[in-house]
């Protein structure tokens, strides 16, 4: 029964909190954080980017050196029997790393030309590998063993950064408060067990204080040597206090992993005034987003949130990985945005620093598609789904309350469907009579009754109208006029 008990409350703490919608929100009080996240949730639409050296065997990035029973998290190779031979040939790959084709200034245009408006890329993943110049450990990119060291362009992030700012971007800074290399976190002397800290913190504490050192020292490097910086974008939930635990959890949580979050956040902010932090799935203060990921949660949350997703089926590379079309991932945007929420769409790097040819593509079709209907997408709110999800609405989230506005209808189209000659949506009623679709410039009519719309689609707009994916229909009308 304890041990159930203990399970239930684990599940209620953690578990909800991994799905992004059970949790309570603080928000920020700082005029500049709230600033900062209204411009975050007008953008809508981020580039995650896993990198690192695991991407030359084409694995799971770290977790293969987490002494976990996971089927996603397999050891591979001739020192796969071995977990300790396992993590040194793993740990080696810093020796072999060298991505001679780095190309981030294509990354970045990409992007934008996909309509992406923020970059978070992985400074450091759970593995303790660092794609930025620290000098608090040699395990990183710029090492003098690591053979990419030589180049110019070593400081990865330092560039990746740039090179986004240039494409106007925001830019954030995943990192990962565990540490799996460093022996203030996993103590050689003690095997690691899990994911946490393989020593007793009260036990030992100057061991932990020299962890908390060591992850303040290098978030201030981040935060003071990198130029601007928007999102502090933190992973390793499991890095936490656990003070809303009693003690009959102990063999779940083990650990009080208390990092000091609150006096961290008011460092980065000395350095990056309004910066965003996202203690990701810590309930708390330094959680100004919540992140569910790889999923939509299945209703509008009462908070700010993004999902984070992979285009491919990886968060890091694989080759010959097989990538999501892009009328899904437009898809995605459009249910994520009306739910009220952003999409942080990952894309993998290679050992070589390139992209897949297929991810360009994927990005320059969603790009295709949102230099017509991208009014829909940013600086909107929510508008209801109608016709079972089929459709969803958005609306301008800015001006006054009262104001007459826009409101946008996102029919998703199935792949190679046509539009219709005419389409009627029950439950909606619109106080306009006006109705366009975007890519068109024929005035569409629209037949309203008191308990659905119905557009009139003439044959010379269904004939000539070359948009593909999604169809926007964009009504005037009063602002929450949107009945469903």
């Amino acid at each position: 029964m304890q041990k159930t008990l203990c399970l239930f409350l684990f599940l209620l703490l953690f578990g909800a909190g991994a799905a992004g919608q059970e949790q309570k929100y603080y928000p920020p009080s700082d005029p500049l954080v709230q600033a900062k996240l209204q411009w975050w949730s007008d953008a809508k639409f981020g580039l995650l980017m896993h990198w690192g050296t695991y991407s030359q065997w084409g694995i799971v990035e770290s977790w293969s050196i987490c002494p976990e029973d996971e089927d996603w998290c397999r050891r591979l190779g001739p020192d796969s029997g071995n977990y300790f031979a396992y993590k040194a040939s793993y740990e080696n790959l810093k020796t072999t790393f060298n991505p001679a084709k780095f190309e981030p200034e294509r990354w970045a245009k990409a992007a934008a030309g996909a309509g992406m408006k923020y970059v978070v890329f992985t400074t450091k993943h759970h593995d303790g590998f660092c794609m930025f110049d620290t000098k608090q450990t040699d395990y990183k990119i710029t090492d003098p063993e690591c053979p990419f060291s030589a180049n110019p362009a070593s400081d990865v992030t330092r560039e990746i950064f740039s090179a986004f700012r240039k494409e106007g971007f925001g830019v954030g800074a995943y990192f990962s408060k565990a540490d799996w290399h460093v022996p203030s976190y996993w103590n050689p002397h003690f095997p690691p067990k899990d994911r946490h800290v393989n020593y007793d913190p009260a036990k030992y504490p100057e061991k932990w204080n020299a962890f908390k050192t060591f992850t303040a020292n290098q978030i201030t490097e981040l935060m003071s040597h990198y130029g601007p910086v928007d999102i502090l974008w933190l992973d390793g939930g499991w890095v936490r206090p656990n003070t809303a635990l009693d003690s009959a959890c102990a063999s779940l949580v083990r650990f009080n992993e208390d990092i000091g979050m609150d006096s961290i956040a008011r460092m980065a902010r000395t350095h990056q005034p309004g910066l965003i932090v996202v203690d990701r799935d810590v309930e708390g203060p330094n959680q100004n987003y919540l992140t569910p990921e790889q999923k939509i949660p299945d209703k509008p949350l009462p908070y700010p949130w993004e999902t984070c997703m992979t285009m491919a089926t990886s968060w890091s590379y694989v080759p010959n990985d097989t990538y999501k079309p892009a009328n899904e991932l437009i898809h995605l945007l459009a249910r994520i945005v009306s739910s009220g929420g952003n999409f942080l769409l990952n894309v993998a790097p290679s050992p070589s620093g390139t992209l897949d040819d297929t991810a360009y593509s994927r990005l320059k079709e969603i790009g295709d598609w949102m230099k017509v209907n991208n009014e829909a997408i940013y600086k909107t709110k929510p508008g209801g789904t109608f016709l079972g999800g089929k459709i969803v609405a958005t609306q301008p989230s800015h001006g006054p309350e009262h104001a007459s506005g826009p409101a946008y209808l996102i029919y998703l189209a199935d792949e190679g469907e046509r539009l219709p000659s005419r389409l009627t949506v029950e439950g909606l009623q619109l106080a306009s009579r006006s109705v366009r679709l975007l890519g068109c410039g024929e005035e569409l009519k629209g037949i309203v009754s008191s308990t659905e719309t119905t557009i009139m689609i003439p044959e010379t707009v269904r004939s000539s109208y070359l948009g593909r994916h999604a169809w926007v229909f964009k009504v005037e009308e009063p602002r929450g006029n949107l009945v469903h």
